[in-house]
């Protein structure tokens, strides 16, 4: 836990998903709460109903003069942001005590019941699912997610004791700051290039993560060179949790799950994509080790509805469906375009997609290429840069000339939703990491009129 009682905590990068978890954490504390942030959004609108003042002007004269002393007061900070940032330096220069995000979540939950998922791709859908078969069935997990769930309307769900559900984030080696009881681990691809110098780097750093627990408390995706007592799969008859006699039922997956000594029969969802069939595997695995009942663990998954921003419909009709995703990297992209091919055969695929950060996309270049010429129109904005500077050596032009796709181009932002050609979709997609999440309202708008 944390030493000190400090009464006020201020977060630098506030409105980034993780970050504005803990303000709520601390709010919910009745600390004073105050933050910095480059733009207002729907997070940070949330956190100042929430009293939370927040600013957006980098300078230092925004800084409250109850936190411009130095007592009482806790500094965090995200590793995205620029160690140039001028608010940073106020706080380092005049000696705070100053922690990033990762470390402060080591010291909340350290000597607790802490779960941790992790994973390259499906950690948030799979955190997110946890989080509601445990407080369906516990009501006292304190779950930090890195996704809105759309029961909770938020990525906080505040618990009544000291046991913990932990996104585990890879980045910047973030999640060799906790200290967990259980681990999941789902897939590791290679990426967040600007942290790790290759796979082998990545995959080292998840190894020195898995061995935080307990063998038999560690649960991996089949296939993974991670060695465990437990593993999970999407149909594995090899692995120790799966999934088997996979049907339809008006538009949605029933199946069972095959578990140690026996078998979960019936298992209703309303997720789409076989992805998220393995996602909730997982998610079964750890409520099972955890000896929650078999029943209450199907009821919670049955009326489990989703998480924003993650194979999400806002579109869903006969003629139209159009979905919106977080995916940013080819492996998650990939997967959701072969779900679609399964779920909706011989339909024309649109995706709109804003890569993310210039390292990502200079490394996976040709892995991007490839993905989105699986699908039918490829609709490329412009490199969402976020904590980089734009790199001389890859342009969103150098993916678009490797995309093998009959319709493909690049546009900007403010071209949407007009140029969306109603009666030339079947179905849509908006990709990415970055602000395309603002297209969604207005292209919703424009189909749906």
């Amino acid at each position: 836990m944390i030493k000190k009682n400090y009464k006020k905590i201020f977060l630098i990068g506030i409105g980034g998903i993780g970050m504005s978890a803990l303000a709520k954490f601390f709010i919910q504390k009745k600390k004073v709460v105050e933050g910095y942030d480059r733009i207002r959004s729907k997070i940070t609108i949330e956190l100042e109903s929430l009293s939370c003042r927040i600013f957006y002007d980098e300078s230092i004269l925004n800084i409250s003069n109850n936190f411009k002393v130095n007592k009482d007061v806790l500094v965090i900070y995200t590793p995205a942001i620029s160690q140039k940032n001028l608010i940073f330096n106020f706080f380092k220069f005049n000696k705070y005590p100053l922690f990033k995000r990762s470390e402060i979540l080591g010291k909340i939950s350290e000597n607790s019941d802490t779960i941790a998922v992790a994973g390259s791709h499906g950690k948030t859908t799979i955190c997110s699912i946890l989080a509601s078969i445990l407080n369906h069935n516990y009501n006292d997990f304190t779950c930090f997610v890195g996704g809105i769930l759309k029961d909770y309307k938020s990525n906080f769900i505040s618990g009544s004791s000291d046991k913990f559900l932990i996104e585990a984030d890879e980045f910047d080696r973030s999640f060799l700051c906790l200290s967990p009881k259980y681990i999941i681990i789902s897939s590791i691809d290679f990426d967040h290039q600007d942290c790790y110098n290759n796979y082998e780097d990545l995959y080292k750093s998840f190894i020195e993560f898995s061995i935080k627990v307990n063998h038999k408390n560690l649960i991996v995706k089949e296939g993974l060179r991670i060695d465990s007592k437990y593993t999970y799969s999407l149909n594995s008859n090899t692995s120790n949790f799966y999934s088997e006699n996979l049907r339809k039922k008006n538009d949605n997956f029933v199946f069972d799950i095959v578990y140690p000594g026996g078998k979960a029969k019936n298992i209703y969802t309303n997720l789409k994509g076989f992805h998220n069939i393995e996602n909730i595997v997982a998610a079964f695995s750890l409520a099972y080790l955890n000896k929650i009942k078999i029943s209450d663990i199907i009821q919670s998954i049955r009326e489990f509805t989703g998480v924003k921003r993650r194979f999400e419909y806002h579109i869903n009709n006969k003629k139209i469906k159009y979905i919106d995703d977080y995916a940013h990297h080819p492996n998650e992209i990939s997967v959701i375009i072969k779900s679609l091919r399964e779920l909706y055969r011989n339909k024309k695929i649109s995706i709109i997609f804003q890569p993310h950060l210039y390292s990502r996309t200079f490394h996976l270049l040709d892995d991007f290429a490839s993905v989105l010429s699986m699908s039918d129109e490829v609709m490329l904005l412009d490199i969402y840069g976020a904590r980089e500077n734009a790199y001389n050596s890859v342009s969103i032009v150098d993916l678009l000339k490797k995309i093998n796709c009959s319709e493909k181009g690049v546009y900007k932002k403010t071209s949407f939703p007009n140029i969306l050609n109603k009666d030339n979709i079947d179905i849509l997609l908006t990709l990415g990491a970055g602000d395309i999440s603002d297209l969604v309202s207005p292209i919703k708008f424009y189909l749906d009129d």
